[in-house]
């Protein structure tokens, strides 16, 4: 099974973005999404960037998998 993971676009060559998530680097395409800019957030898959996201949605993320890992819990829903 394969996931999308959000990670910040830190710099941007021609359709190339450098992204970083958790202190890793990685090169992303922008082919489906030459809209995003420097510090916006973006799902990427399978080597893509696919969709920008709210830096919100991206900390309720990283607490949700930090929980699943045993991290006490932080999120907490109605």
């Amino acid at each position: 099974m394969c996931l999308a993971f959000p990670a910040k676009v830190v710099a941007i060559e021609e359709s190339l973005a450098t992204v970083e998530h958790s202190g890793v680097r990685r090169q992303a395409s922008l082919m489906l999404l030459p809209e995003a800019k420097v510090g916006d957030y973006v799902l990427v898959h399978a080597g893509f960037a696919m969709q920008v996201v709210d830096e919100e949605e991206v900390r309720l993320r990283d607490a949700l998998v930090a929980e699943m890992n045993g991290a006490p819990r932080t999120v907490f829903t109605l």
